[in-house]
C-alpha cells in the first residue's frame, strides 16, 4: 500500500511498478493540479486539465508500466476512511505523507493490524526514511512531548512550498524525492523477503533513520528506535468474525441486530474507534441547537457550510458527542457511513462482560 500520491508517492509508485510488484493499493484524497506536473512523473497535462483524482491517474500509469500489476485504489483519507481490513491484508505500507498527524494515523493502523511500514519525508534538498515494525519500533513512541502537541498540524505541500519560498528557500527538490523514494522501495522489498532478513543476508533500516542531505551531498544513518509497552497504538485488533454489511446501505439498528444474533448479548454497544459522533451542536450564547449528524472531525466543516453559522468557529458551540452507540441512541436508522465507518473496517462491540471485534464485509 502506498499512502499519498504526491511528488514522493509518484516516485515510489513508479519504482514499485518497474519492479513488477504483484498487487498495489493506492490511497490519496487529492486531485491533479497544474502545479503538480513539475514534480510528479506519473501525471500528464490532461490529468491536470480534467483535475483527475491522483489515485486514478497513478493507477493508469502503473498499468502502462506494469500490465501484470493488480491495482486497487481508495480516494480517501487513510486516517479514517480506509478500513483496518484493507491494512490487515497488506504486506507492507509505504507512507508518502506530509504531516505528523497522517504518519501517526498510518502507524496506529499498522500497529493494530501487525503490518510494517516505511515512512519517507522530503523538504528542500534533503529527506529521511524510517522503518517501523510492530514489536520493534513505533512512530508514536518516537514522538516527544512537542511532537504530540503538533499532531493536529496538517500543513499540505503547497503550504510548505509557499512558506519556504517566502523564507528564501528552495521548494521541494524532485531529486530528493527520487532518492528518498528509491530507499523507501528498497526497504519495502526487504520487508517482503523475511527469510533474507532473518538469515542476515540483508539488514533493515528498522530502528534507524536514514538522512540524505543534498546541498553538500551527504548521507548518514542514526538510531531512531522506541517501543513503549504502554503505548495506546500497540493494541492488536484481531476480528472474532465477519459481519455481512454494506456501510452505505446498512443502518445502525441492523448492525446491532446482527451482533446480537452473533454473540447472544441482548444489548450490544458499538464502541467508536478514534472519533465521536455528533448529532447536534448548541450555541453557547443562547442555547440554540443545530443538527449536524456527522463524526466529530467533520463538525467544523458543517459549520462553515451552513450560511447561518459560517465564520462562527467551532469554539462557539457545545457538541453533543456519542462514543458508545447502543439501543438508547435516538437515530437508529442512520447508515453506518454517516458515522464515518468505512467498508472493511474492524469494529469493536461491548457485549456484556466482553469486547468483541468484527470486520465489515460487503455481501457478495
Amino acid at each position: 500500500m502506498v499512502v499519498g500520491c504526491g511528488a514522493l508517492g509518484n516516485e515510489v509508485i513508479k519504482d514499485l511498478a518497474l519492479t513488477g510488484i504483484g498487487h498495489l493499493t493506492l490511497v490519496d484524497f487529492d486531485r491533479v493540479e497544474a502545479d503538480n506536473l513539475g514534480k510528479s512523473v506519473l501525471f500528464t497535462r490532461e490529468d491536470a486539465r480534467l483535475r483527475r483524482r491522483k489515485i486514478d491517474a497513478a493507477a493508469d500509469a502503473v498499468r502502462r508500466l506494469s500490465p501484470q500489476t493488480q491495482v486497487e485504489s481508495f480516494f480517501a483519507d487513510a486516517a479514517y476512511d480506509v478500513g483496518l481490513g484493507v491494512f490487515a491484508r497488506t504486506d507492507v505500507v509505504i507512507g508518502c505523507v506530509d504531516s505528523r498527524w497522517a504518519r501517526y494515523c498510518i502507524n496506529r493502523n499498522c500497529m493494530r493490524t501487525g503490518v510494517p511500514w516505511v515512512d519517507g519525508g522530503i523538504g528542500e534538498m534533503e529527506g529521511t526514511v524510517r522503518v517501523f515494525r510492530p514489536g520493534e519500533n513505533c512512530y508514536a513512541c518516537n514522538l516527544g512531548t512537542e511532537g504530540l502537541k503538533e499532531l493536529q498540524l496538517r500543513l499540505p505541500c503547497p503550504g510548505i512550498i509557499r512558506r519556504n519560498v517566502s523564507a528564501g528557500k528552495a521548494p521541494t527538490s524532485v531529486i530528493s524525492a527520487s532518492i528518498i523514494a528509491a530507499v523507501q522501495v528498497q526497504e519495502a522489498l526487504k520487508l517482503l523477503c523475511p527469510e533474507a532478513l532473518s538469515e542476515g543476508r540483508v539488514s533493515s533500516l528498522c530502528g534507524r533513520v536514514f538522512h540524505y542531505e543534498g546541498e553538500h551531498l551527504s548521507g548518514r544513518t542514526a538510531a531512531f528506535k522506541a517501543w513503549d509497552e504502554d503505548c495506546s497504538c500497540h493494541e492488536r485488533w484481531i476480528p472474532d468474525g465477519i459481519l455481512p454489511v454494506d456501510t452505505e446501505k446498512t443502518d445502525l439498528q441492523t448492525l446491532l441486530a446482527l451482533v446480537r444474533e452473533k454473540c447472544g448479548c441482548p444489548d450490544p454497544a458499538l464502541l467508536l474507534r478514534d472519533d465521536c459522533f455528533v448529532d447536534y451542536i448548541e450555541d453557547r450564547r443562547d442555547g440554540t441547537r443545530h443538527e449536524v449528524m456527522c463524526p466529530g472531525r467533520k463538525v467544523e466543516q458543517k459549520i462553515e457550510r451552513n450560511p447561518a453559522l459560517r465564520g462562527a468557529g467551532a469554539g462557539r458551540f457545545y457538541q453533543n458527542e456519542w462514543k458508545v452507540l447502543d439501543s438508547s441512541f435516538p437515530c437508529q436508522k442512520l447508515s453506518l457511513s454517516l458515522f464515518g465507518l468505512p467498508q472493511n473496517d474492524f469494529l469493536r462491540f461491548r457485549t456484556g462482560q466482553k469486547t468483541l471485534c468484527y470486520e465489515l464485509r460487503r455481501p457478495l
